[in-house]
């Protein structure tokens, strides 16, 4: 299944927002992160997350700074800031908005999921 453009546009700020407020962190890592979070449905590039971490810094909704391991080369990690978290409250009651209104749509009135291999066996 491919998640529509317009789905991942928009759910993407609380995504990143989200997965800062486990600690900070870098690209390659929050692209991982996200991966996991959807079982392998969403596989963002950096073309879509690097634009993003730059708008919320300029929004000052994240901060970073670049860090170096021994042995690595150097990253630049971020981190949430307090109007990144006010942010993610505003975009969570929006999200909560919209979700609990596509579950009253579609309670009982669109059939869930079908398994198109079921009953083959």
């Amino acid at each position: 299944m491919k998640v529509a453009k317009d789905l991942v546009a928009a759910s993407a700020t609380p995504m990143v927002l989200g997965i800062l407020t486990e600690g900070e962190s870098y690209g390659y890592a929050i692209l991982k992160r996200i991966n996991e979070l959807s079982g392998g449905e969403l596989d963002w590039t950096e073309g879509l997350l690097y634009p993003l971490l730059h708008r919320l810094e300029r929004l000052g909704h994240v901060e970073s700074s670049w860090q170096s391991a021994t042995g690595e080369r150097r990253r630049k990690y971020y981190r949430i800031t307090d109007k990144g978290l006010a942010e993610l409250a505003e975009q969570r009651r929006q999200w909560d908005t919209v979700v609990g209104a596509l579950k009253e749509i579609w309670h009982d009135r669109v059939p869930p999921t079908v398994d198109p291999l079921e009953g083959l066996a």
